[in-house]
């Protein structure tokens, strides 16, 4: 794996890199053929493609690395800059290269910003390459390990304008269908020339579940494809396909919006989930993005997982990494609903102008319920399930929701309220099991946080 050391061309524009001078005296503005650091190639991806983080600046940025026979070129982005082009050269190579060649070389520098800059404003990932003011379709491509590869689609709508990258990803159970139909639609919805930065849009992670019409897990290693972030490199499917959403989009972005709902078997309510971190900046931006978005139940999620090789959830493995994010839900039982369809749509507009990527005004819920702790009410053994309320029904503690029989008719299970609240979703099928879900409950937060 080659060692290289990072040079920037005469105009380098400083603030593209997200370590300022007087944090490192290492870096420095716009100095030809000035190494300002090392870096270690990894992740090799392809033949000719690597992925790789600057280790002494800490950077936790994603940069990728085009390979050719004298030297490697990388793009890098922030929130605030369009990505700039760069030339890397291996170390060994500074060090052996003659004093005639390392003007050359620097003649080169001073001309590269002129003929790279044009490539280096597009933007990619996997195989989707998007120059501003295009939108290109591509794949995510998960090579074969212990199971079968697969393809995850993903589309790069790169705006005409600078501005931050935003996430879209849904589909990770592919049988809940409102949020993928909701971000199908945004496919054709979101116009580049509209936009001030770059949409990374995923809106089918879970293909296999989707075309065999599976709940819940991945039919391929049976595991759930939003449980197993930030995914292993050598793992099963699941874990293979984590992994490169974890390098691909969740290092790519700034922002993130993971979109869910009912799957076949759940009839769900909208709501979404805010997660405090207890850092000011990025709570008060998450905060405003899920208010933009405009459900009117919100779930502040304070439990989650902190250790960054254990994240567990999209969202979780995204805001553990700094970057602000929330989970919207909608749809239910497998039906797609033209009205839930639009508070997905709607609220993702919504979103991107407080954010500042479209323009004129979002529409912020005013006055949401917030809720504080959920609760699962679950099967103890297989039966038949008749429910007696409906998703979105206010409950009192001890009040009965529903009850079980056996394949004879005969009682054997009374499903109470463990907790005053709403019900979030409700089993929506009559088959049940030792273990399944029959109610999610949500009690009401005593203030807004």
């Amino acid at each position: 794996m080659p060692r290289v050391q990072l040079v920037f061309p005469g105009d380098f524009c400083a603030e593209a890199f997200p370590i300022r001078a007087s944090d490192n005296p290492e870096v420095s503005r716009a100095c030809v053929a000035k190494p300002i650091s090392t870096i270690v190639c990894s992740e090799c991806a392809d033949a000719h493609t690597y992925h790789g983080e600057y280790e002494s600046l800490n950077k936790d940025r994603f940069s990728q690395f085009s390979e050719s026979s004298e030297s490697l070129s990388v793009s890098m982005h922030c929130s605030n800059h369009s990505p700039r082009g760069i030339l890397i050269h291996p170390v060994e190579d500074l060090m052996s290269r003659s004093f005639a060649h390392t003007l050359a070389s620097s003649a080169i520098f001073m001309l590269f910003p002129l003929f790279a800059q044009a490539q280096a404003l597009s933007f990619s990932v996997g195989t989707a390459t998007a120059a501003p003011g295009q939108k290109q379709t591509g794949y995510l491509e998960v090579p074969a390990g212990v199971d079968a590869a697969t393809n995850i689609p993903v589309i790069v709508i790169n705006g005409e304008k600078r501005g931050p990258v935003l996430a879209l990803v849904s589909g990770a159970h592919g049988t809940e269908y409102t949020s993928i139909i909701a971000l199908e639609k945004l496919i054709d919805l979101l116009n580049p020339s509209q936009i001030a930065g770059t949409v990374i849009l995923v809106p089918l992670v879970n293909i296999q579940s989707f075309e065999q019409k599976v709940p819940h897990v991945n039919p391929i290693d049976n595991k759930s494809m939003n449980r197993f972030y930030p995914g292993k490199a050598d793992g099963t499917q699941t874990e293979r396909a984590s992994f490169l959403i974890t390098k691909q989009v969740v290092d790519r972005c700034d922002y993130l919006i993971d979109y869910h709902g009912g799957d076949l078997d759940e009839s769900l309510r909208p709501y979404a989930y805010w997660a405090p971190t207890g850092k000011e900046s990025q709570d008060r931006i998450s905060k405003a993005m899920v208010l933009a978005f405009g459900l009117d139940h919100i779930i502040i999620w304070r439990d989650r997982p902190a250790d960054l090789g254990a994240t567990r959830y999209l969202d979780n493995t995204s805001t553990a990494r700094g970057k602000p994010s929330i989970v919207v839900e909608a749809g239910y039982a497998g039906i797609v609903e033209t009205d839930e369809v639009a508070l997905l749509v709607d609220g993702t507009f919504s979103t991107m102008r407080a954010l500042k990527m479209l323009s004129g005004d979002p529409r912020p819920i005013e006055n949401p319920v917030w809720l504080d702790r959920v609760v699962d009410v679950m099967s103890d053994g297989p039966g038949i399930w008749y429910p007696l309320v409906k998703r979105g029904t206010y409950v009192q503690e001890g009040m009965k929701i529903g009850f079980v029989t056996d394949y004879f008719g005969k009682l054997i299970l009374e499903a109470r309220a463990p907790v005053s609240g709403v019900i979030l979703h409700i089993n929506a099928v009559p088959s049940l099991k030792k273990g399944d879900n029959i109610a999610d409950i949500a009690a009401i937060a005593a203030h807004a946080p």
